[in-house]
């Protein structure tokens, strides 16, 4: 699923809000961590991801592995921070409404 220029501009405003819920740190991508994250994007839809210092890997890689991984899409990565939105399969989530183009 790819989302529109205006879907993104949506979603990154939607991001702002949001605090970081998911660390990566110097385990990287551990299977534990994937999981977690998949979790949490299955009951948020959209998800801010930080890199600590700590890690091997740089926010642009962390999202680009994570979203491959979970079937998300990278919103945006600034800075040391990342966004991800997929859309849950979840009834009981309340599904964030995408503007149409």
């Amino acid at each position: 699923m790819a989302l529109t220029k205006k879907q993104i501009k949506q979603l990154r405003a939607a991001a702002n809000q949001i605090k970081p819920l998911v660390y990566i740190g110097k385990n990287d991508l551990s299977e534990t961590a994937v999981n977690q994250t998949d979790e949490t994007i299955e009951k948020r839809e959209l998800i801010k991801v930080q890199v600590q210092d700590g890690s091997g890997l740089d926010s642009h890689e962390a999202a680009d592995m994570l979203a491959e991984r979970l079937g998300a899409e990278v919103v945006q990565v600034i800075g040391n921070r990342c966004v991800l939105y997929r859309r849950s399969k979840r009834d009981d989530v309340e599904h964030i409404r995408l503007v149409r183009e």
